[in-house]
C-alpha cells in the first residue's frame, strides 16, 4: 500500500510539473510578443533605415567591379591552362618516355582539379544571373 502511494504521488508529480512546464513555455512565448507590440514603432523604424543604410555604404564600399572579377576570372584560367599544359607534359614524359615524375604529374594533377573548381565556383558566384 505504501508502494502505491509514492508511485501515485510521484505520478501526479510528474504531471503537476509538466503542466506547469507547458504554462511557463506558453508563457514565455506571449511576453515577447507582447513586448515587441508595446514599443515605438517611429524610433525603431528610423534606427532599422540608418542601419540599413550604413550597411549598403559599407557593402558598396567593399564591392569589386566586372572588369576586376573578368581580370581576375582571366588569370585564374591562364594558371588553370598552364598547370593542365604540365600535368598532360609530366603525363606524355612519364608514358612515352618512362621518365620517373609520377609524384610531380599527380601534385599537378591536384593542383589543376583545385583550380578547375575554384574557377568554376567563382564564375558561377560572380557572373550567374540569380
Amino acid at each position: 500500500m505504501l508502494q502505491i502511494t509514492k508511485l501515485f504521488f510521484r505520478a501526479t508529480l510528474f504531471r503537476s510539473l509538466g503542466i506547469l512546464l507547458v504554462a511557463s513555455l506558453s508563457l514565455l512565448s506571449i511576453l515577447p510578443a507582447y513586448a515587441e507590440d508595446a514599443s515605438q514603432a517611429g524610433d525603431s523604424a528610423q534606427i532599422l533605415q540608418a542601419f540599413n543604410r550604413q550597411h549598403r555604404e559599407a557593402e558598396h564600399a567593399k564591392s569589386i567591379t566586372d572588369k576586376d572579377k573578368q581580370r581576375i576570372m582571366f588569370l585564374l584560367g591562364v594558371v588553370l591552362i598552364t598547370f593542365v599544359l604540365i600535368t598532360g607534359g609530366l603525363g606524355i614524359a612519364m608514358g612515352l618516355y618512362g621518365k620517373p615524375v609520377f609524384v610531380a604529374h599527380m601534385v599537378f594533377a591536384g593542383l589543376s582539379i583545385t583550380l578547375a573548381i575554384v574557377h568554376a565556383i567563382v564564375g558561377v558566384v560572380w557572373f550567374y544571373p540569380f
